[in-house]
Protein backbone atom coordinates (compact mmCIF):
# COMPACT_ATOMS: atom_id res chain seq x y z
CA UNK A 1 0.00 0.00 0.00
CA UNK A 2 1.29 3.73 -0.99
CA UNK A 3 -1.35 5.78 1.11
CA UNK A 4 -3.60 4.86 3.56
CA UNK A 5 -6.72 6.79 1.48
CA UNK A 6 -6.15 4.31 -1.45
CA UNK A 7 -9.31 2.37 -0.76
CA UNK A 8 -11.79 5.31 -0.09
CA UNK A 9 -13.12 5.15 -3.72
CA UNK A 10 -14.75 8.11 -5.20
CA UNK A 11 -14.35 10.34 -2.12
CA UNK A 12 -11.81 13.07 -3.96
CA UNK A 13 -13.10 15.70 -1.98
CA UNK A 14 -13.04 14.14 1.58
CA UNK A 15 -9.80 12.54 1.42
CA UNK A 16 -8.48 16.51 0.40
CA UNK A 17 -9.95 17.58 3.86
CA UNK A 18 -8.54 14.99 5.49
CA UNK A 19 -4.80 15.32 3.99
CA UNK A 20 -5.22 18.93 4.96
CA UNK A 21 -6.46 17.90 8.41
CA UNK A 22 -3.45 15.17 8.89
CA UNK A 23 -0.63 17.85 7.33
CA UNK A 24 -2.21 20.49 10.06
CA UNK A 25 -2.12 18.19 13.08
CA UNK A 26 1.60 17.27 12.12
CA UNK A 27 2.42 20.59 11.94
CA UNK A 28 0.50 21.05 15.57
CA UNK A 29 3.22 18.73 17.45
CA UNK A 30 5.76 20.30 15.35
CA UNK A 31 5.26 23.30 16.50
CA UNK A 32 4.38 21.63 20.62
CA UNK A 33 8.28 20.64 20.84
CA UNK A 34 9.11 22.28 24.27
CA UNK A 35 11.40 25.53 23.84
CA UNK A 36 13.83 23.87 26.14
CA UNK A 37 14.55 20.58 24.03
CA UNK A 38 15.47 23.49 20.50
CA UNK A 39 11.73 24.12 19.71
CA UNK A 40 11.65 27.08 16.80
CA UNK A 41 10.81 30.79 18.34
CA UNK A 42 7.21 30.26 19.19
CA UNK A 43 6.85 26.87 19.73
CA UNK A 44 4.74 25.86 22.40
CA UNK A 45 5.94 24.61 26.10
CA UNK A 46 3.21 23.19 27.56
CA UNK A 47 0.11 20.53 26.49
CA UNK A 48 -2.52 23.24 27.38
CA UNK A 49 -1.31 25.84 24.49
CA UNK A 50 -1.10 22.41 22.18
CA UNK A 51 -4.77 22.13 23.21
CA UNK A 52 -5.37 25.85 22.70
CA UNK A 53 -4.34 26.07 19.46
CA UNK A 54 -5.99 22.29 18.63
CA UNK A 55 -9.29 24.02 19.55
CA UNK A 56 -8.25 27.31 17.12
CA UNK A 57 -9.02 30.27 20.82
CA UNK A 58 -6.77 31.24 23.09
CA UNK A 59 -7.66 31.17 26.78
CA UNK A 60 -7.60 35.44 27.24
CA UNK A 61 -8.50 36.52 23.90
CA UNK A 62 -11.01 33.93 22.82
CA UNK A 63 -11.26 32.88 18.74
CA UNK A 64 -7.86 33.34 17.03
CA UNK A 65 -7.77 34.38 13.51
CA UNK A 66 -7.35 32.44 11.03
CA UNK A 67 -3.98 33.01 10.46
CA UNK A 68 -2.80 32.72 13.79
CA UNK A 69 -4.67 29.82 14.26
CA UNK A 70 -2.17 27.80 11.40
CA UNK A 71 -0.99 25.32 11.40
CA UNK A 72 -4.14 23.88 13.40
CA UNK A 73 -6.99 25.42 11.23
CA UNK A 74 -7.38 22.63 9.02
CA UNK A 75 -7.57 19.87 12.28
CA UNK A 76 -10.15 19.72 15.24
CA UNK A 77 -10.81 17.10 18.01
CA UNK A 78 -14.14 15.63 16.68
CA UNK A 79 -15.20 14.49 13.60
CA UNK A 80 -18.07 12.76 12.17
CA UNK A 81 -18.37 10.75 8.91
CA UNK A 82 -21.29 10.47 7.14
CA UNK A 83 -22.54 8.67 4.26
CA UNK A 84 -24.69 5.89 2.85
CA UNK A 85 -24.09 1.98 3.75
CA UNK A 86 -21.09 1.22 1.31
CA UNK A 87 -20.05 4.81 1.27
CA UNK A 88 -16.89 4.10 3.30
CA UNK A 89 -17.74 5.64 6.49
CA UNK A 90 -15.44 3.38 8.94
CA UNK A 91 -12.71 3.12 6.21
CA UNK A 92 -12.31 6.83 6.08
CA UNK A 93 -12.15 7.12 9.85
CA UNK A 94 -9.39 4.26 9.31
CA UNK A 95 -7.54 5.56 7.00
CA UNK A 96 -8.07 9.21 8.79
CA UNK A 97 -6.76 7.91 12.49
CA UNK A 98 -3.67 6.37 10.27
CA UNK A 99 -2.75 9.38 8.83
CA UNK A 100 -2.60 11.11 12.31
CA UNK A 101 -0.17 8.24 13.97
CA UNK A 102 1.83 7.97 10.42
CA UNK A 103 4.76 9.46 11.37
CA UNK A 104 5.56 11.41 8.44
CA UNK A 105 2.40 13.11 8.80
CA UNK A 106 1.13 12.39 5.07
CA UNK A 107 -0.80 9.09 5.58
CA UNK A 108 2.21 7.07 3.55
CA UNK A 109 1.03 3.51 4.47
CA UNK A 110 3.91 2.23 4.85
CA UNK A 111 5.69 3.45 8.41
CA UNK A 112 5.15 1.75 11.71
CA UNK A 113 2.14 4.43 12.47
CA UNK A 114 0.37 3.57 9.80
CA UNK A 115 0.67 0.21 9.61
CA UNK A 116 -0.53 -0.55 13.10
CA UNK A 117 -3.29 1.35 12.82
CA UNK A 118 -4.88 -0.21 9.39
CA UNK A 119 -4.13 -3.51 11.06
CA UNK A 120 -5.73 -2.62 14.55
CA UNK A 121 -2.99 -3.23 16.46
CA UNK A 122 -2.13 0.44 17.67
CA UNK A 123 -1.75 1.10 21.35
CA UNK A 124 -3.06 4.45 20.66
CA UNK A 125 -6.26 3.35 18.33
CA UNK A 126 -9.78 2.56 19.64
CA UNK A 127 -12.09 0.97 17.73
CA UNK A 128 -15.06 0.60 18.82
CA UNK A 129 -17.64 -1.44 16.88
CA UNK A 130 -21.00 -2.51 18.85
CA UNK A 131 -21.78 -6.23 19.00
CA UNK A 132 -25.62 -5.94 19.52
CA UNK A 133 -28.42 -3.16 18.66
CA UNK A 134 -26.59 -0.52 21.11
CA UNK A 135 -23.37 0.69 22.47
CA UNK A 136 -23.95 0.80 26.29
CA UNK A 137 -23.02 3.54 28.53
CA UNK A 138 -20.94 1.53 30.68
CA UNK A 139 -18.21 0.89 27.40
CA UNK A 140 -18.50 4.50 26.70
CA UNK A 141 -17.52 5.70 30.45
CA UNK A 142 -14.65 3.14 30.58
CA UNK A 143 -13.47 4.05 26.40
CA UNK A 144 -13.74 8.12 28.03
CA UNK A 145 -11.52 7.10 30.46
CA UNK A 146 -8.86 5.37 28.54
CA UNK A 147 -8.61 8.17 25.88
CA UNK A 148 -7.90 10.59 28.76
CA UNK A 149 -4.27 9.27 28.85
CA UNK A 150 -1.05 10.23 27.29
CA UNK A 151 -0.28 9.14 23.95
CA UNK A 152 2.09 6.49 24.22
CA UNK A 153 3.27 6.81 20.79
CA UNK A 154 4.12 10.43 21.36
CA UNK A 155 1.23 11.60 18.75
CA UNK A 156 -2.38 11.23 19.34
CA UNK A 157 -5.19 9.29 21.08
CA UNK A 158 -8.08 8.00 18.59
CA UNK A 159 -10.99 6.91 19.31
CA UNK A 160 -13.31 5.42 15.92
CA UNK A 161 -16.79 4.79 16.94
CA UNK A 162 -18.51 2.32 14.39
CA UNK A 163 -22.15 2.74 13.96
CA UNK A 164 -22.20 6.15 16.48
CA UNK A 165 -26.37 5.81 15.62
CA UNK A 166 -26.00 3.29 18.08
CA UNK A 167 -25.20 5.27 21.25
CA UNK A 168 -28.20 4.99 24.10
CA UNK A 169 -28.90 8.56 25.11
CA UNK A 170 -26.70 7.86 28.47
CA UNK A 171 -23.94 6.42 26.51
CA UNK A 172 -24.11 9.77 24.05
CA UNK A 173 -24.12 12.14 27.24
CA UNK A 174 -20.98 10.81 28.00
CA UNK A 175 -19.28 11.07 24.89
CA UNK A 176 -20.74 14.46 24.97
CA UNK A 177 -19.16 15.17 27.78
CA UNK A 178 -15.38 14.20 26.74
CA UNK A 179 -15.66 16.27 23.35
CA UNK A 180 -17.02 19.60 25.15
CA UNK A 181 -13.38 19.16 27.63
CA UNK A 182 -11.72 17.28 25.59
CA UNK A 183 -8.20 16.12 27.03
CA UNK A 184 -4.63 17.42 24.64
CA UNK A 185 -4.19 15.45 21.48
CA UNK A 186 -7.17 13.31 21.60
CA UNK A 187 -9.20 12.59 18.71
CA UNK A 188 -12.48 11.36 18.27
CA UNK A 189 -13.89 10.04 15.16
CA UNK A 190 -17.56 9.14 15.14
CA UNK A 191 -19.52 7.69 11.87
CA UNK A 192 -22.92 7.46 11.40
CA UNK A 193 -25.88 7.53 8.40
CA UNK A 194 -26.15 10.99 8.30
CA UNK A 195 -26.80 14.15 10.76
CA UNK A 196 -30.30 13.85 11.39
CA UNK A 197 -31.01 14.22 15.41
CA UNK A 198 -32.32 10.49 15.11
CA UNK A 199 -28.84 9.22 13.87
CA UNK A 200 -26.59 11.73 15.92
CA UNK A 201 -27.66 13.92 19.10
CA UNK A 202 -27.72 17.82 18.04
CA UNK A 203 -25.04 18.81 20.83
CA UNK A 204 -22.54 16.28 20.05
CA UNK A 205 -23.14 17.39 15.80
CA UNK A 206 -22.58 20.97 16.80
CA UNK A 207 -19.28 20.15 18.51
CA UNK A 208 -17.58 18.07 15.60
CA UNK A 209 -16.49 18.93 12.07
CA UNK A 210 -18.62 16.64 9.55
CA UNK A 211 -16.94 15.09 6.40
CA UNK A 212 -19.83 13.85 3.96
CA UNK A 213 -19.24 10.86 1.84
CA UNK A 214 -21.39 9.85 -1.18
CA UNK A 215 -22.70 6.65 -2.96
CA UNK A 216 -19.25 5.82 -4.72
CA UNK A 217 -19.90 5.75 -8.82
CA UNK A 218 -20.04 2.05 -10.26
CA UNK A 219 -17.03 2.94 -12.14
CA UNK A 220 -15.12 3.96 -9.66
CA UNK A 221 -16.08 1.07 -7.53
CA UNK A 222 -15.72 -1.41 -10.69
CA UNK A 223 -11.90 0.15 -11.08
CA UNK A 224 -10.87 -0.91 -7.59
CA UNK A 225 -11.97 -4.14 -7.72
CA UNK A 226 -9.99 -4.57 -10.73
CA UNK A 227 -7.24 -2.84 -9.50
CA UNK A 228 -7.06 -4.16 -5.93
CA UNK A 229 -8.58 -7.59 -6.06
CA UNK A 230 -7.71 -9.14 -9.32
CA UNK A 231 -11.69 -9.31 -10.50
CA UNK A 232 -12.16 -9.46 -14.24
CA UNK A 233 -13.52 -6.32 -15.76
CA UNK A 234 -17.31 -7.42 -16.83
CA UNK A 235 -17.33 -9.25 -13.04
CA UNK A 236 -16.47 -5.97 -11.61
CA UNK A 237 -18.78 -4.21 -13.32
CA UNK A 238 -21.72 -6.53 -12.93
CA UNK A 239 -20.88 -6.59 -9.29
CA UNK A 240 -20.55 -3.01 -8.88
CA UNK A 241 -23.94 -1.62 -10.48
CA UNK A 242 -25.52 -5.05 -8.36
CA UNK A 243 -23.95 -3.41 -4.88
CA UNK A 244 -25.58 0.04 -5.70
CA UNK A 245 -21.72 1.55 -4.76
CA UNK A 246 -21.52 -0.42 -1.85
CA UNK A 247 -17.71 -1.50 -2.01
CA UNK A 248 -17.58 -4.44 0.41
CA UNK A 249 -20.62 -5.79 -0.83
CA UNK A 250 -19.67 -5.73 -4.17
CA UNK A 251 -16.51 -7.45 -3.39
CA UNK A 252 -18.26 -10.03 -1.75
CA UNK A 253 -21.01 -10.61 -5.00
CA UNK A 254 -17.56 -10.76 -7.12
CA UNK A 255 -16.26 -13.02 -5.17
CA UNK A 256 -18.90 -15.35 -3.47
CA UNK A 257 -21.03 -17.80 -5.40
CA UNK A 258 -22.78 -18.57 -2.24
CA UNK A 259 -23.94 -14.13 -2.09
CA UNK A 260 -24.78 -14.28 -5.48
CA UNK A 261 -27.18 -17.42 -4.97
CA UNK A 262 -28.61 -15.42 -2.33
CA UNK A 263 -29.31 -12.27 -4.35
CA UNK A 264 -30.47 -14.68 -7.02
CA UNK A 265 -33.25 -15.60 -4.42
CA UNK A 266 -34.42 -12.34 -3.09
CA UNK A 267 -34.77 -10.95 -7.16
CA UNK A 268 -36.91 -14.25 -7.52
CA UNK A 269 -39.44 -12.96 -4.96
CA UNK A 270 -41.32 -10.86 -7.31
CA UNK A 271 -42.60 -14.20 -9.40
CA UNK A 272 -43.36 -15.78 -6.17
CA UNK A 273 -46.15 -13.63 -4.74
CA UNK A 274 -49.02 -15.73 -6.43
CA UNK A 275 -51.39 -15.51 -3.25
CA UNK A 276 -51.72 -14.48 0.28
CA UNK A 277 -50.04 -18.41 1.12
CA UNK A 278 -47.50 -17.56 -1.50
CA UNK A 279 -46.64 -14.23 0.24
CA UNK A 280 -46.36 -15.74 3.73
CA UNK A 281 -44.34 -18.37 2.31
CA UNK A 282 -41.60 -15.89 0.69
CA UNK A 283 -41.42 -13.83 3.86
CA UNK A 284 -40.64 -17.04 5.90
CA UNK A 285 -38.00 -17.78 3.17
CA UNK A 286 -36.37 -14.53 3.26
CA UNK A 287 -36.09 -14.36 7.41
CA UNK A 288 -35.09 -17.51 6.97
CA UNK A 289 -31.90 -16.63 4.61
CA UNK A 290 -31.29 -14.17 6.82
CA UNK A 291 -30.79 -16.12 9.51
CA UNK A 292 -28.83 -18.72 7.65
CA UNK A 293 -26.24 -15.91 6.17
CA UNK A 294 -25.70 -13.94 9.81
CA UNK A 295 -24.96 -17.53 11.32
CA UNK A 296 -22.49 -18.46 9.05
CA UNK A 297 -20.89 -14.74 9.50
CA UNK A 298 -20.53 -15.28 13.19
CA UNK A 299 -19.64 -18.60 14.29
CA UNK A 300 -16.28 -18.61 13.97
CA UNK A 301 -15.75 -15.38 15.63
CA UNK A 302 -18.32 -16.70 18.26
CA UNK A 303 -16.36 -19.93 18.31
CA UNK A 304 -12.80 -18.14 18.56
CA UNK A 305 -13.95 -15.65 21.44
CA UNK A 306 -15.23 -18.78 23.80
CA UNK A 307 -12.03 -20.96 23.18
CA UNK A 308 -10.30 -17.87 23.84
CA UNK A 309 -12.23 -17.25 27.30
CA UNK A 310 -12.45 -20.54 28.10
CA UNK A 311 -8.27 -20.52 27.84
CA UNK A 312 -7.50 -17.58 30.12
CA UNK A 313 -10.02 -18.91 32.86
CA UNK A 314 -8.22 -22.11 32.57
CA UNK A 315 -10.08 -24.78 30.80
CA UNK A 316 -8.25 -27.97 30.60
CA UNK A 317 -6.61 -27.70 33.29
CA UNK A 318 -6.45 -30.27 36.61
CA UNK A 319 -6.36 -30.10 40.16
CA UNK A 320 -9.02 -28.17 42.83
CA UNK A 321 -7.65 -24.99 41.74
CA UNK A 322 -8.70 -25.27 38.16
CA UNK A 323 -12.27 -26.62 38.97
CA UNK A 324 -13.24 -24.09 41.20
CA UNK A 325 -12.24 -21.18 38.88
CA UNK A 326 -14.37 -23.00 36.38
CA UNK A 327 -17.14 -23.22 38.54
CA UNK A 328 -16.64 -18.94 39.40
CA UNK A 329 -16.80 -18.63 35.95
CA UNK A 330 -19.95 -19.20 34.55
CA UNK A 331 -20.83 -15.40 35.03
CA UNK A 332 -18.13 -14.54 32.20
CA UNK A 333 -19.41 -17.30 30.27
CA UNK A 334 -22.77 -15.97 30.24
CA UNK A 335 -21.94 -12.75 29.60
CA UNK A 336 -20.24 -13.48 26.55
CA UNK A 337 -23.01 -15.42 25.51
CA UNK A 338 -25.33 -12.68 26.02
CA UNK A 339 -23.12 -10.03 23.70
CA UNK A 340 -22.67 -13.21 21.45
CA UNK A 341 -26.39 -13.48 20.97
CA UNK A 342 -27.05 -8.94 20.85
CA UNK A 343 -24.22 -9.29 17.94
CA UNK A 344 -26.11 -12.42 16.04
CA UNK A 345 -29.53 -10.30 15.82
CA UNK A 346 -27.53 -7.44 14.34
CA UNK A 347 -25.79 -9.44 11.66
CA UNK A 348 -29.70 -10.52 11.03
CA UNK A 349 -31.03 -7.36 10.47
CA UNK A 350 -28.18 -6.47 8.21
CA UNK A 351 -28.66 -9.71 6.22
CA UNK A 352 -31.99 -9.10 6.08
CA UNK A 353 -31.36 -4.92 5.42
CA UNK A 354 -29.11 -6.10 2.33
CA UNK A 355 -31.76 -8.33 0.61
CA UNK A 356 -34.35 -5.41 0.93
CA UNK A 357 -31.58 -3.38 -0.51
CA UNK A 358 -31.93 -5.78 -3.75
CA UNK A 359 -35.97 -6.23 -3.71
CA UNK A 360 -35.65 -2.19 -3.50
CA UNK A 361 -33.15 -2.10 -6.90
CA UNK A 362 -35.37 -3.99 -8.65
CA UNK A 363 -38.90 -2.61 -8.27
CA UNK A 364 -37.08 0.71 -8.98
CA UNK A 365 -35.97 -0.47 -12.27
CA UNK A 366 -39.42 -1.19 -12.74
CA UNK A 367 -40.31 2.06 -12.20
CA UNK A 368 -37.83 3.60 -14.42
CA UNK A 369 -38.66 1.02 -17.26
CA UNK A 370 -42.37 2.15 -17.10
CA UNK A 371 -41.51 6.04 -16.96
CA UNK A 372 -39.13 5.16 -19.36
CA UNK A 373 -36.55 7.23 -17.89
CA UNK A 374 -32.79 7.01 -19.34
CA UNK A 375 -31.32 5.53 -16.24
CA UNK A 376 -28.68 2.54 -16.60
CA UNK A 377 -30.90 -0.53 -14.54
CA UNK A 378 -29.49 -1.65 -11.37
CA UNK A 379 -29.85 -5.55 -11.57
CA UNK A 380 -29.05 -5.77 -15.70
CA UNK A 381 -29.13 -9.49 -15.01
CA UNK A 382 -33.11 -9.11 -14.26
CA UNK A 383 -34.18 -6.24 -15.95
CA UNK A 384 -36.49 -8.37 -18.47
CA UNK A 385 -38.66 -9.41 -15.67
CA UNK A 386 -38.50 -5.68 -14.06
CA UNK A 387 -39.75 -4.35 -17.86
CA UNK A 388 -42.18 -7.46 -17.67
CA UNK A 389 -43.62 -5.93 -14.48
CA UNK A 390 -43.18 -2.59 -15.64
CA UNK A 391 -45.92 -3.41 -18.28
CA UNK A 392 -48.46 -5.01 -15.57
CA UNK A 393 -48.41 -2.97 -13.04
CA UNK A 394 -47.63 0.29 -14.72
CA UNK A 395 -45.86 3.82 -13.01
CA UNK A 396 -48.15 3.95 -10.36
CA UNK A 397 -48.38 -0.10 -8.87
CA UNK A 398 -44.39 -0.43 -9.27
CA UNK A 399 -44.42 3.08 -7.03
CA UNK A 400 -46.28 2.02 -4.10
CA UNK A 401 -44.43 -1.87 -4.39
CA UNK A 402 -40.98 0.16 -3.95
CA UNK A 403 -42.49 2.38 -1.17
CA UNK A 404 -43.63 -1.14 0.80
CA UNK A 405 -39.84 -2.24 0.72
CA UNK A 406 -38.83 1.24 1.99
CA UNK A 407 -41.75 1.41 4.42
CA UNK A 408 -40.14 -1.73 5.88
CA UNK A 409 -36.59 -1.23 6.11
CA UNK A 410 -37.76 1.79 8.29
CA UNK A 411 -40.08 -0.36 10.53
CA UNK A 412 -36.80 -2.66 10.99
CA UNK A 413 -35.23 -0.09 12.06
CA UNK A 414 -38.07 1.49 14.20
CA UNK A 415 -37.57 -2.27 16.10
CA UNK A 416 -40.44 -3.67 14.79
CA UNK A 417 -40.16 -7.54 14.90
CA UNK A 418 -38.54 -8.74 11.19
CA UNK A 419 -41.15 -10.97 10.84
CA UNK A 420 -44.12 -9.10 11.10
CA UNK A 421 -42.72 -5.97 8.78
CA UNK A 422 -41.59 -8.54 6.17
CA UNK A 423 -45.15 -10.50 6.45
CA UNK A 424 -46.75 -7.05 6.10
CA UNK A 425 -44.18 -6.23 3.30
CA UNK A 426 -45.04 -9.02 1.14
CA UNK A 427 -48.86 -8.84 1.03
CA UNK A 428 -48.72 -5.50 0.69
CA UNK A 429 -46.43 -6.59 -2.95
CA UNK A 430 -48.81 -9.12 -3.77
CA UNK A 431 -51.34 -6.45 -3.37
CA UNK A 432 -49.75 -4.07 -5.30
Amino acid sequence: MTDVFGDLVGQDEAVDTLRRAAASAAALLRAAVPVAAGAPAGGYDDLDALAEEFDGTDADSGPAPAAEADPGAGMTHAWIFTGPPGSGRSVAARAFAAALQCVHGTGCGSCPGCHTTLTGTHADVRLVVPDGLSIGVGEMRALVLRAASTPSGGRWQVVIIEDADRLTEAAGNALLKAIEEPPPRTVFLLCAPSTHPDDISVTIRSRCRVVPLRQPPPAAVAEVLVRRDGIAPDVAEWAAAAAQGHVGRARRLARDPEARQRRDAVLAVPRRLTGVGAAFDAASALIEAAEAEAAASVVEIDEAERTALQTALGAGGTGRGAAGAMRGAAGQLKDLEKRQKSRATRAQRDALDRALVDLAGFYRDALTMALRAPVAPVHTDTAALAGAGAQKWDAEGSLRRLEAVLECRAAIEANVKPRIAVEAMMLALWRG
